[in-house]
This record gives C-alpha cells, structure tokens and sequence, in this order.
C-alpha cells in the first residue's frame, strides 16, 4: 500500500493534525483532548455537547427553492428580452404571437431550471452514500444509532461489510477496506492500528474498534460534496448566444430609435411611426435564436445517446466539439477495474509451469465456492477448475491480514495428501525450508523488477512429498487496459484530443498502463500541486502559477479529489477545453469543473449525477464518436448562426436605409410618405424563417478534423456579406418598383408594365422571403452552396416554406390594412407572372451573393484574418510529423529577451530542458540512421528515439505556447516569439540534396 508524502496526503488525520476547525475555531485534536475519546466511548450527555459543537455528521446542502431557481431564470437578460418582445406583442394586439412567446419563455425557463438543479442532484447522491446506521460505544454498552449523531471521539465498531461511517483513525487489530470509489485503488487495503479509515469506504475483512475524528463536511467525503456545490457553469453556447443577441439587439435598437427620430421629424404622427418601428424591432430580434439552438442540441442528444452516450446537459455537445484535451481516470475508465492474472509467471520449481501454479493457487481456495475477495476471483476465474473436481480439502486457513496468505490441505485422488499456500512473497518465502537464501534472493529480484512497473505479485508453495515447502512461482497481475483503450486513445488524438491520466492509484502502476496504452509515461506525484485554501478556496491564478508544474506531466498519479479538481480549473485557465472521464466518487468535482464531463459505464450515482454526458457502454471508444456527433452538432448551430445573422441585418438594414433613401410619396403623390410592409408579413417571414431551422437540426455537415472554437468576428463578418448582398439586392428591386412609372425606368427598358404599389407591397414580400431561405444555403458551406447538399428534410422544409410564401405572394386578398398599407397578390389582375421575375432576379443574386461568400472566406484564410486558421489551434497539437520530418524549433535572438522576461517560474526552466531532450534525441537517431543496413528490430528502436523526440517537442510546444500567451496578455502587439518549424533541425540536405524550406508558425 503507498502512502502519499508528508503534506500531500488529504485523509482525515491530516486534516486533524492540519487544525480543521470546528464551528467555534476549535480543532479537532484540541476538543478529542478536552472532551477525551475514552476508551469506552463517550457518553450521551458528552456526545449531545459534541454534536452542538460539530453538527450533524451529514453533508451540508446550501439549497435554493427550487422555485426561486425557476423565478430567476425568468429574469435573466434573455428572458427580459422576451418579455419586452411580449409587451411588444400585446401592444400591436398581435395576440397569437403572444402565447407563441409565452410558450418559448417557459420552456426555455424549464430547461434551464433542470440544468441549474443537477448540481444538487449531485450532492443529494453524495449524500445517499453517508449510510445511516453505525455501531457505537455509548455509555459503556454498545449500539446501533444513526449516523448521523456521531461526533468526533465517538468509539465504533467496524466490521466486516459494513460501511465507514465517518473518517476514523483504528485502534488496534487489523481490517482489508475497499476504497476503489476514494482513491481509484483496485484492490483492498490493510489497516493497522494508528492508521486512519475514510468514510465513504467499506470494510472487506476483519473487525476493529476505531475513534471517530471528522465528522460531516469536514471528512474527506464531506470536501468532495463542498467541491460540487463550488461550481456554477454557465453554459459556453449560452454564452455565445448571449453576446449574438446582444450584438443585434443594440443594432437593432440603435437604427430603430436613428428611424423613429427620423420619421418624427418629417411630420410622422408618433402613434404611426411607433408602431412601424416596434413591428420592426420585433422582427429583427431573434427570438427563437436559443430555442432552435436548443432543438439542435436536443437532437444531437438522441444521435449521441444511440452511441451509448446520455446527455444530461445539451450544452455539454457544444463544448464537446471544442474539447482539445481529456483528462481520464485509470480505474474502470482506461482499464477494466479487475486483476487479471498476466503470461509472466517466474518459476522456481522444476517440472513445474504457469498452468501448474495457476492450479495450486485455485487449491489454495475454496475453489467450488464463490469467491471471497478479488484475489480468490482472478485466480479461479483464470484456473482450470473442471480438473480439480476430484480433489478435496481436509482443513483450510483463510486469509489473515497478519500473516497475508491463505492454506489449504489438499486430498489428491490417488488419496495422498498435501498443502498449499498463496499470498504476499515475504510470507511465502518464511515456509521455505531448502535453499531458503538462493530462492529468497531469486523472489524478491523479480518482485522489485515487477513492483517497478507496477505489476503486483502473489507468491505460490506447496508441500513436497517429504512435507517440505516448496517455492513453485509467482502470479504477476494488474488491472489490464480496456482492450478498445489504446485505438480509442489514437482516435482521439487523430481527431486533435489529446489524452492525459489523472488518477488516485499508485504512480507505478499508473506509468505501466501509460506505457501499455502508448501514452506519455511523465507520470508524476501530487508534489507541487495546487491544493485548497483553509476556508475551502481555490488557489487564485491557477493557470498561471502552477503551468510549469501541470503542462510539462503526462499525467498524474496518487492524487485526491481536490487535485483533479483543480488540474482541471488550472488546465481551463491555461486555454484548454477540457473533457474529464470518471467512474467514482472521487472523480466527481472534477467531473463537474470540466467543461465535458464525462460518467463512464458502471459509475456511481455521485459520479453520474456531476456528470454532463453518462457512458452507458464500456470502454472510451464511445467517447470518440461522441466528438463526431458533437462536432457536427456544432456546425449546424455555427450554420445557423451565421444565417440568423445574416437575415437579422438583410431585414433590418433594408427598412433602416429604405426610410431615409426611399419616399413612395416622391414617386407617386397618392403613395405613403415612407416603406413598410404590413404587420402580417413580418409575422409570416419571422414564423416561417424558424419553423424552417428547426429542421437544421437533420442538415448534412463535414464535422471539423480539428476542434471546433467559436470564432464570432468571422460569423459576423460572413454573415455580414451575405446580408449586404440580399439588402442591397432588396434594395435596388425597391427602387425599380417605384420608379416603374418612369418612361425611363428599367421596368420600361425591360419592357415590363408598371407596376401598383399594393404589389411592390407583396413583390418586396416575397423577395425578402425567397433570399432569407436561400441565404441559408448560402450559410451552410465556405464553399460554394452545392459542395455540401443538404438533408432531405431542411431542402423539403424550405421548399414548403418557399412554396408557401410564393403562393401567399400570389393570391393576396387586395386589402389595405389598418395602417393604411395596400395589398395586393401578384397574380391578381393585369400582369400575372411577377413571380417569376422575382424568382429569376433572386436567384442571381444568390448565385452573386454565393460567390462573394466564397472569396470572402478565401481571403480570411489567405491572411489568417481574425485568426480564422490559428485561432483554432488551442491547446497541444494532436497530429504529430511523420516519420521522416522533425520538429524544429527556433528562438529569434529578440524573443529571448522576451521570453526571459515575461516567462513565470519555472517555466523558462522547462523550455531549455526541452530543447536539450530535442537535440539529444536527434542526434542519436541520426547517427542510427547513418549506420545503414538495419535489420527490423534495429529499426524499431530507432522508431522509439523518434517517439521520444516527438514527445519532447510536444512538451516544449505545450509550455512555450502558455508562455507566449502570458506575453501576449502583459504586452499586446509583441506577437514575436517561439516558431515552431517542420524539418531538419540542422538543416540536412532535403530529397534533392539542399535545405528545404522552413514552414514553421509564431505563436
């Protein structure tokens, strides 16, 4: 059993030694002095004072009713945009609107009332898990009382099966406790006297009296609850959309109050210009932006969860698609979280071989039982137990934590008799009677050359025929890796998701499955790493002060709850989207800092219930297509936020330029003094526009090889060309029609009549329609519209709404309406085929609007504006060179004056040792290479060297990339620094026999 450092380790004792106070500032320690844990326990009068002084042993739950949850998300600043929009609704006496409002307020508020509750959700599992009854010295007799009431000094009864009430330090004896769900330990741990017992823990074997020391929240288990309830997350996309709707909202407001302050000054009467500009604000805002990004996601779930992944908060897709790096537990999540018996088996014995000892370790157990432990399970699930049907025990010894081994006297068939033993190496090896000094020696070799790797041992003997005890072997075992985990891993990392371990269980073992899965084997310890503040706070500048400790680590090993939990604050900080898997309990707050959190198949309810995303299938190779889905799922909304942009300024822009630069009245004195079009027709461009983008949820899309990072300057600018070209275009056709009468006008040079106003009414109505629908085909591609068709079911529902609004357009009743706006179809009376005009002209503008998308992204890439290109490389590259490139680096003598000054501790350290790793890997690989005439093995390790220089370039990229951030934050402009280039590093001769040509990046 490894025990972490002085100052590391986190259980109860240390809190006690640390002076965790009680309510009134007193320790631990202090009061157990005061009070004395007698050794026949505490009576009810001492216990009552305690329990005053400490409170309940439960998991305090800072709550909020759950209907003041739902009140205030009523009141965010989305939901107060709504309402305006309702009182908008009900003061133009659009009623039906109204309710359709209404109905998005309160099921946008039921969704996220749900997400806001699933942090206490978590703790009331947390909670679950404190089990209610203890056995307990009161009053000098012995009882069972709830556990709940027991206070420090109390004097329990821990037994076998039961579970750790509260965190207790043992008295005397010795007892196996399973702490898999604290600690990520595979296999049962011994506790002696003196050491201390973690609630949340049970007990597997044996029975000893212990003193409680921690009660409630101030156990370890307790720290874990105060972690979940820690966290507030506000969802990314929320927030994305959240600064989209503000964006327009402002525009919005400012043109509409630029035009109503327009139409005043010209003679408008103010009930008539209002109402114009708030049917318009109306319609410009967009109201269904966060349900239809909703509807989206909630789709994408269904996708997700018939992959095996459960979704339990939609955001959590988004911020998946983003997520360049997943840090994973090892138990239950890497590997299987069961021993298993490997091929290596050392033998000591003649005639003997692997099978044979595997056989004898199965006598050494009740082998026709069930199994009593872990151990009795690998073997026997591992032994040929239909050959032993013929043997018989005549006398068994169990396992006992003193002497750490089983015995058993076997009957053979032929009638003779004989024993057997398995258990630790040490015990073992004190049986041995004949050449005890050379097999000791042998043992315990091959025992320190496992324990190196992290492989456990069980040592097997048996009697000779003369009684004496012979040595047979050693059964190595370990918790094996998933056998999909490696690929996954490699999957992962093409998609440019690195991976990285963090786990409780020992360091050895943690570096064997690195090395089993092909991962980073710079396993560390938690030395060095952030840890709480006394009053339960983290660290401030995270990121910043502990980059040179967290970024260079592969992984990390023998860490608690509060480490995981902060590695991943810290790694969020440091520009990461971070994704974090688990099973247990101790990987619960972690789960719910990360930005993905992730429940693995068989997790606990705790586990579970902080998690965003529940695997219910085993093994990681779910996870990678989840990124998929997800990265698709981001594309859709990204789609449809650069279309809903696009229609909000084409819409907005149109009426706001139309009002200054067009008066019907100057064209013709019977029309109005200004452009509107009819209340009813804003309603039907806005209903149909978002019924239609339900359906975008179905759209075919190219998920990106790389994660995705939301980049809102390219959306808006994108979004901002293809709404110029449909206002502009909208535009040009608004002054055609008004000038239609003109004998010079282009109606006329076309030789088309001139046409009424009530059907420029409609005419502009329908085009406004047809280049809202095909500018979100527009929308869909940065390349033209027809490299990417779209679904069956967003073609179908936008040819519907075409359809529909073409067919509107021609059999408008001729009306005028209640703001004086005449209306008439365009099929009605004398010219009857405007509609195909429409059609045509929309078109080629869609086919010019098309175009200009194209150059635009085009140049945006070129010239790496809004970083449209780096901008997406967060976090460390997941692609590595091939075999025949290197990773240079170069330094420009200016930038190491930069990075000298602006590097944080550490990190400048970092940085030169990755450079000499860098150099020292290439040399020797090129003088490998340079020998000729390798045979394959020769080749392989040269393929290792070359891993190594990888992996070294990968660490330096990781620390030089924070480094140049931090620069980039304490000086902006100073974009010079560390350039990473692929090629020779000293510049060898290419193919053709000269230096190629260096393709690097600054970062």
């Amino acid at each position: 059993m490894w025990q972490p450092h002085d100052g590391v380790e986190l259980n109860s004792a240390a809190h006690a030694a640390n002076g965790q106070p009680d309510r009134n500032g007193q320790s631990p320690t202090a009061s157990l002095q005061a009070t004395g844990a007698q050794p026949g326990g505490l009576s009810t009068a001492e216990a009552e004072q305690l329990l005053q002084v400490y409170g309940r042993n439960e998991l305090e739950e800072k709550t909020t009713s759950k209907l003041i949850i739902f009140l205030k998300l009523l009141v965010m600043p989305m939901p107060i945009m709504i309402w305006l929009a309702v009182i908008v609704e009900a003061a133009i006496g659009n009623w039906i609107d109204m309710i359709i409002l209404l109905l998005i307020q309160f099921i946008n508020a039921g969704i996220g009332w749900y997400e806001t509750t699933k942090a206490q959700d978590a703790v009331k599992a947390l909670k679950a898990s404190l089990k209610p009854q203890a056995t307990v010295c009161r009053d000098g007799r012995w009882q069972t009382i709830s556990g709940a009431v027991l206070v420090p000094g109390d004097l329990v009864l821990l037994g076998s099966g039961s579970h750790i009430p509260a965190d207790c330090r043992v008295k005397e004896g010795t007892i196996d406790v399973d702490q898999s769900a604290l600690t990520g330990e595979s296999l049962p741990v011994t506790l002696r006297g003196g050491d201390a017992a973690q609630m949340g823990a049970t007990v597997v074997r044996g029975e000893v009296h212990a003193t409680v020391e921690q009660t409630g929240k101030n156990t370890f288990f307790g720290r874990t609850a105060t972690l979940l309830q820690s966290v507030e997350n506000l969802g990314n996309l929320q927030r994305i959309l959240m600064r989209v709707v503000i964006v327009l909202l402002v525009l919005s407001v400012v043109l509409c109050l630029i035009a109503l302050i327009y139409l005043l000054t010209r003679g408008e009467s103010f009930r008539h210009a209002l109402g114009f500009i708030v049917v318009l604000l109306v319609a410009s805002i967009p109201i269904a932006i966060e349900i239809v990004s909703t509807t989206t996601l909630a789709l994408g779930s269904r996708q997700l969860a018939a992959q095996g992944a459960i979704v339990t908060r939609l955001t959590a897709i988004e911020e998946m698609a983003g997520m360049t790096l997943l840090c994973s537990d090892k138990t239950g999540t890497l590997t299987l979280n069961q021993m298993v018996i490997q091929e290596d088996c050392p033998l000591f014995s003649e005639g003997v071989d692997r099978h044979s000892v595997l056989q004898a370790a199965a006598m050494a157990a009740k082998w026709w039982e069930p199994p009593r432990d872990a151990l009795d399970a690998m073997v026997l699930n591992a032994a040929a137990l239909h050959e032993l049907e013929d043997y018989s025990h005549t006398d068994f010894m169990p396992f006992d934590p003193s002497i750490k081994r089983t015995e058993a006297t076997v009957r053979a068939p032929d009638g003779s008799s004989f024993k057997v033993t398995k258990g630790a190496a040490h015990a073992v090896l004190g049986l041995i009677q004949t050449n005890t000094a050379v097999i000791a020696s042998s043992v315990n070799q091959k025992v320190q050359e496992f324990g190196k790797r992290g492989i456990r041992c069980m040592a097997v003997a048996q009697t000779d025929a003369q009684g004496q005890w012979q040595m047979l072997g050693l059964l190595t075992f370990l918790d094996p890796p998933r056998p999909d985990t490696r690929a996954t891993l490699e999957t992962a990392l093409h998609h440019g998701v690195q991976t990285r371990m963090i786990t409780g269980d020992n360091v050895l073992i943690a570096r064997e499955t690195a090395r089993a899965l092909g991962m980073g084997t710079d396993i560390r310890t938690p030395e060095g790493l952030p840890q709480m503040t006394e009053d339960g706070r983290m660290p401030p500048h995270l990121g910043r002060d502990y980059a040179h400790v967290i970024l260079p680590a592969d992984g990390f090993a023998q860490v608690y709850p509060e480490h995981k939990y902060l590695i991943v604050e810290a790694l969020r900080q440091l520009g990461y989207s971070v994704g974090m898997t688990g099973d247990g309990v101790n990987d619960a707050p972690a789960l719910k800092r990360a930005d993905v959190g992730i429940a693995v198949s068989g997790a606990t309810d705790a586990a579970r219930a902080s998690a965003d995303i529940v695997l219910t299938e085993p093994g990681l190779n779910t996870i990678v297509d989840a990124i998929v889905i997800a990265r698709r799922i981001f594309r859709r909304i990204s789609n449809f936020l650069n279309y809903r942009i696009a229609a909000t300024l084409q819409l907005l822009i149109f009426f706001f330029i139309a009002v200054f630069a067009f008066s019907p009245h100057d064209y013709n004195y019977r029309w109005p003094s200004f452009f509107q079009l009819p209340v009813l027709m804003l309603m039907l461009i806005t209903l149909l526009n978002d019924g239609t983008l339900i359906s975008i949820g179905y759209d075919n899309v190219v998920p990106n090889p790389r994660p995705d990072k939301w980049n809102l300057r390219v959306i808006f600018t994108v979004a901002s060309v293809l709404g110029s070209v449909a206002c502009l275009s909208s535009l040009l056709l608004l002054w055609a029609c008004l000038q239609s009468g003109h004998p010079h006008s282009l109606f006329r040079r076309m030789h088309l009549p001139p046409i009424p106003y009530a059907k420029i009414i409609t005419m502009i109505y329908l085009k406004v329609s047809i280049s809202d629908f095909l500018t979100l085909f527009s929308s869909r591609t940065t390349g033209f519209f027809w490299t990417s068709p779209p679904a069956p079911l967003l073609t179908g529902a936008a040819l519907f709404s075409l359809a529909l609004s073409t067919l509107l357009a021609c059999v408008w009743p001729n009306v005028t309406t209640d703001r004086n706006v005449p209306v008439r179809g365009l099929c009605r009376g004398g010219y009857k085929i405007w509609p195909v005009w429409v059609w045509i002209y929309c078109i080629i503008w869609w086919l010019i609007q098309d175009t200009l998308k194209v150059l635009t992204y085009k140049l945006l890439f070129a010239f790496d504006i809004f970083q449209i290109k780096s901008g997406s490389r967060t976090g460390k590259s997941g692609r590595q060179p091939g075999t025949e490139q290197l990773l240079a680096v170069h330094v420009r003598p200016e930038a190491e004056t930069e990075l000298t000054r602006y590097t944080h501790a550490g990190v400048q350290h970092e940085v030169e040792a990755g450079l000499d790793d860098l150099r020292a890997a290439y040399a020797e690989l090129h003088q490998q290479l340079d020998s000729g005439g390798k045979p394959p093995e020769e080749k392989e390790r040269i393929a290792q060297h070359l891993q190594q220089v990888r992996h070294a370039a990968a660490s330096l990229e990781r620390v030089a990339g924070a480094m140049a951030r931090q620069a980039a934050e304490d000086h902006p402009g100073r974009d010079e620094g560390v350039r990473f280039t692929v090629g020779p590093v000293d510049g060898r001769a290419s193919g053709d026999g000269q230096a190629g040509p260096r393709r690097g990046r600054t970062l």
